[in-house]
């Protein structure tokens, strides 16, 4: 565990104050509901949350944008130097490290969760996954989503151990969500997230992306990673119920967008759907709900 003194020293304050702009820009003009989410947040707090999640759109935005995977790799690279220059006390070259620098110190953020993300979106390089095993589909889940979670609980406030528990689970739950949800778009950009061991059980052989996507028992594999979903989601509601409500205000709000979108995949008996969007309404229900207004 990195202790408070061993992360970068404080920047100069005209420099804490243009971080704090970029990073707040970043999460702006992502034009993401979490920027409303987290608008309310207390100063410390919010900009530290801002900062997770720009460096978190910077390394998949690697990754996503055009360009040669050995490029991406390389970019990649720059990163995990960065987290280690953060890690060792030294000052990172990349302006949204440096903007990682106080919420390490203040919220004792992990560097190995922060490689973790890294990590993650390196997965999907070059030919990105598909069908990967269960085993592999796990480490996933946890490197692109938990990690996130185990950043941002810190973050929350009144943290504990069964903080991470919710972050743990509810990770699992969102990114499986999100791979239900994705099936076809995923299949356009020549990945599939469904584990191997599921797409054979139900006879769905072959690699190319679309014909998986497509396949008529496509419905029955989304529904059995329906249910390892609902069990993460049952176990996150679980602890989260130990937490203190406040402090995980803002995973119960991910939670309840999240379970509004498995509610509808569930009406559509997992049929991979070809466009999917959730009312605007219905998100800012969600925050009134749970008091992020």
């Amino acid at each position: 565990m990195v202790t408070p003194a061993a992360v970068a020293p404080h920047p100069p304050a005209d420099d804490e104050t243009a971080l704090a702009a970029l990073v707040t820009e970043t999460v702006r003009r992502a034009g993401t509901s979490f920027y409303w989410a987290m608008r309310l947040m207390e100063p410390d707090r919010r900009l530290a949350m801002y900062a997770i999640y720009a460096f978190c759109r910077e390394v998949d935005d690697i990754v996503d944008e055009p360009g040669e995977t050995a490029d991406k790799r390389r970019r990649l690279a720059h990163w995990r130097d960065d987290i280690a220059r953060l890690a060792a006390g030294d000052a990172p070259s990349q302006p949204l490290a440096r903007a990682l620098a106080r919420p390490m110190r203040t919220f004792d953020l992990q560097p190995d969760d922060l490689i973790a993300v890294v990590d993650g979106c390196e997965m999907d390089t070059g030919a990105g996954v598909v069908r990967p095993d269960m085993a592999t589909l796990e480490l996933y889940c946890d490197r692109v989503a938990c990690a996130v979670g185990r950043l941002s609980v810190r973050v929350f406030g009144d943290f504990t151990p069964r903080s991470l528990d919710v972050a743990n689970h509810q990770g699992r739950a969102l990114q499986l969500t999100n791979i239900l949800r994705d099936v076809i778009e995923d299949a356009r950009i020549g990945r599939v997230y469904l584990p191997d061991e599921v797409l054979t059980r139900h006879g769905i052989t072959g690699t190319d992306p679309m014909t998986i996507a497509r396949h008529p028992h496509i419905a029955r594999v989304c529904r059995d990673i329906a249910e390892i979903a609902r069990r993460h989601f049952q176990e996150a509601g679980a602890a989260m119920a130990d937490c203190p409500r406040k402090a995980m205000r803002p995973a119960a709000m991910m939670m309840a967008q999240y379970r509004e979108i498995f509610d509808r995949l569930e009406k559509t008996g997992w049929q991979p759907p070809e466009n999917f969007h959730i009312p605007k309404i219905r998100k800012i229900w969600c925050m009134l709900r749970h008091g992020l207004f």
